[in-house]
């Protein structure tokens, strides 16, 4: 576990960002694996929606833990678990668990119960989890300032980052953040800054921007329904749905 996590930690690459195309079950990461990508992450919108449950942690944590596991398990290459803002587990528990289902990774978001955490308390509950798990887990502290929205988002999620790298996070993940935020967010984050591959914006264009790594979220989750739905909408209709 150590080595996918030391794997993982190698990927983020500011300039040649590591892509994330999210998986949410056994079959989504076989086929994201079987395509060439070196590394894998499930989304927790994803695999809550999958699983019948909303997100935010809407899902039993058992289950989601199930879930990520049989990702893992039909997976080569080292996954990055979403683990959403911890579950309540402490985190000795948290660390346990991702590591007993093989993850090299995890995400940790500030926002609980739809609050953001005051950034001290949950730099502490970072440096706890790097406690826990030595460097056997990849840590992805999200920045949740611009779904928050929150005054000045650009300045808190900098403000953030730099907490969440001190107490021991590997990367920074100020979701959702607008493409012309990008810039001043790797310049004000001084490590790996994860960026979301928003309409409009080129991975080239973020290449150059200095990212480090590349998610997609839900967004392969849903472009996936959406085949299944024309597909069902198809034969509903008594046509083809090969054409």
């Amino acid at each position: 576990m150590t080595d996918n996590a030391a794997l993982l930690r190698d990927l983020h690459r500011p300039g040649d960002p590591l892509l994330l195309p999210n998986v949410w079950d056994a079959g989504s990461a076989k086929i994201v694996q079987e395509a060439g990508f070196p590394a894998l992450a499930t989304a927790s919108a994803a695999v809550s929606a999958m699983l019948g449950y909303p997100d935010h942690e809407g899902a039993p944590v058992e289950e989601m833990f199930a879930a990520a596991g049989r990702v893992i398990r039909a997976a080569t290459v080292p996954v990055t678990v979403d683990a959403e803002a911890g579950y309540g587990l402490q985190p000795g528990e948290l660390v346990e668990r991702l590591l007993a289902i093989g993850a090299a990774g995890c995400n940790l978001e500030d926002t609980y119960a739809g609050e953001l955490a005051e950034p001290g308390t949950q730099a502490e509950y970072i440096a706890a989890v790097r406690a826990a798990a030595g460097d056997a887990l990849v840590i992805n502290a999200r920045a949740d300032t611009f779904v928050a929205k929150a005054p000045d988002p650009v300045e808190a999620a900098i403000a953030r980052g730099r907490l969440y790298l001190e107490a021991g996070a590997d990367c920074v993940y100020p979701i959702a953040a607008p493409p012309d935020a990008v810039p001043s967010l790797v310049k004000g984050i001084p490590g790996p800054v994860n960026a979301n591959n928003l309409p409009g914006t080129s991975l080239a264009e973020l290449a150059e921007m200095g990212v480090a790594r590349v998610s997609y979220g839900p967004m392969p989750y849903l472009r996936a329904l959406d085949t299944l739905k024309e597909f069902a909408g198809r034969v509903l209709a008594k046509e083809s749905p090969y054409t």
